[in-house]
């Protein structure tokens, strides 16, 4: 069976006061770019949010399980589940099923108790860190979080950086898209979502 090969960036950033998410929004099989306008930052709660890189069809089947964990969460104990609690949760499902893998690269970010950012592999490899990149532009991406990053940068200047990175993996990976970028910022006040759109 002939393969197709498929690409995406996405990146994650902790700041000191919220994280940020940024995704391209182009969908390419092969030599083919399939559509401009998908998500690619799926919300899970009003706190949490993961990317996707990898198949459409197990990270919706992921989201769908995780969405539902931080409902009857939320109902036993009365309180939002943790970022770092659905994130080794997803490490658990991912790691219960590695015989017959999801194919997802997953970065997780939220704000519930705190900022936290995580990378989740299919295998269930779980690494919290304060920056990190998906996909196949992933290599270009990272070295300009590498380059850009500061502790104890704010929100802003996190969200820059995202939109930058994932830019840079557009126009080196031919299989990220360059002409727009889904940025979600999650703080202590709740998620916000955008659009930003450059001319080619």
């Amino acid at each position: 069976m002939e393969t197709k090969k498929t690409g995406t960036t996405t990146v994650g950033i902790k700041a000191r006061d919220g994280v940020v998410l940024a995704a391209d929004t182009q969908a390419s099989l092969d030599h083919m770019v399939e559509t401009l306008n998908i998500r690619k930052i799926v919300p899970i709660t009003d706190r949490i949010a993961i990317t996707t890189a990898g198949s459409v069809g197990d990270v919706q089947a992921l989201a769908r399980m995780l969405e539902a964990e931080a409902r009857y969460y939320q109902f036993t104990w009365n309180r939002p589940m943790s970022t770092k609690a659905m994130a080794n949760l997803l490490s658990n499902i991912l790691n219960e099923n590695k015989w017959f893998p999801y194919l997802v690269q997953i970065i997780i970010g939220g704000y519930v108790e705190e900022p936290t950012l995580a990378n989740l592999d299919p295998m269930g490899g779980l690494i919290f860190d304060d920056y990190t990149a998906t996909g196949s532009g992933s290599p270009f991406a990272i070295a300009v979080l590498e380059d850009g990053f500061k502790k104890d940068m704010s929100v802003k200047e996190a969200r820059e950086l995202a939109i930058r990175a994932v830019r840079t993996a557009g126009k080196r990976d031919v299989y990220t898209g360059s002409r727009k970028v889904q940025v979600v910022v999650i703080t202590k006040d709740g998620m916000k979502e955008e659009f930003v759109e450059f001319k080619e």
